[in-house]
């Protein structure tokens, strides 16, 4: 299939043994479909949500077969830890908080790539010795996935926002946003008026509508900024009788282009064979 293919060419650029895992859909489907697996290998620190050692990395996931699907698959193998399933191979990081239910939602589609992370290493390659044993079963009767019309009303269903969840999650978004700021607003209190190493003093604009203080990084953008303009300000009227030369030379070269494209009408009007009056 398609997704073979695919799966065949990234396992062909990643230069390591893979095993292929047969795999079927249900128990009525005829041909079973291949999941090449090996063990995720990584430079140390790296990849600090894919740990080595204890992740696998599992290539040529079917958009039908999900985290849950992939962690009761290699659960025989030992505890599964945690699934992540991306588009494309990637470093991955390790997540300080919970993304948003209704902002950051993500829908991959077509065939992924998985990294299931066990509690043990001795998981990892028990699950590459899956691959000498018959196919396994994505749907079974205890555990059904839901494919056509049952798949769309639930989608629909998991799609309608609960006002009072969608409250609670604004609210304590709002709060930290609400903290960060104070902490932000408290340290440039403290900072107020005190020079730095050079000397300099950052200096806030107060009023109705305060602006946010300046980070570092900003304030050295500024300065060079004004630098480069001060630069090129005094190169240029180094002389205000420079200046004024500088105009008039502009002013007379665009007159003479003016006077020779009047002339040049003039001689393609003359030189026009075609006169219609």
């Amino acid at each position: 299939s398609a997704g073979n293919g695919a799966g065949a060419a990234a396992a062909s650029q990643s230069g390591a043994s893979l095993a292929a895992l047969a795999v079927k859909f249900a128990e009525r489907q005829r041909s079973p479909h291949c999941l090449l697996v090996k063990e995720h290998q990584v430079r140390e620190g790296a990849d600090t949500a894919h740990p080595p050692r204890r992740t696998l990395f599992v290539l040529n996931v079917p958009p039908y077969c999900g985290p849950d699907s992939l962690s009761r698959l290699f659960s025989r193998c030992g505890h599964v830890q945690s699934v992540d399933i991306c588009d494309k191979p990637g470093p991955g990081e390790k997540k300080d908080k919970l993304t948003s239910r209704f902002f950051d939602h993500k829908t991959v589609k077509g065939f992924q790539v998985a990294y299931v992370v066990f509690r043990k290493p001795a998981a990892v390659q028990a699950a590459k010795a899956l691959s000498q044993e018959g196919p396994l079963l994505i749907s079974t009767e205890s555990h059904p996935v839901k494919t056509g019309i049952s798949k769309w009303i639930a989608s629909y269903e998991a799609s309608i926002v609960d006002p009072k969840e969608l409250k609670a999650e604004v609210d304590a978004y709002m709060q930290d946003y609400d903290k960060k700021m104070a902490e932000e607003e408290a340290k440039a209190a403290k900072e107020e008026g005190v020079p730095d190493e050079e000397g300099w003093v950052k200096v806030t604009r107060k009023g109705r509508k305060p602006g946010l203080p300046r980070t570092e990084a900003a304030n050295l953008r500024v300065l060079e900024k004004e630098k480069q303009k001060r630069a090129r300000k005094e190169l240029l009227n180094f002389y205000a009788w420079q200046h004024r030369e500088t105009k008039r030379e502009h002013i007379a070269q665009l007159r003479k282009k003016f006077e020779e494209d009047k002339q040049r009408i003039a001689l393609m009007r003359a030189q026009r064979k075609f006169r219609p009056y």
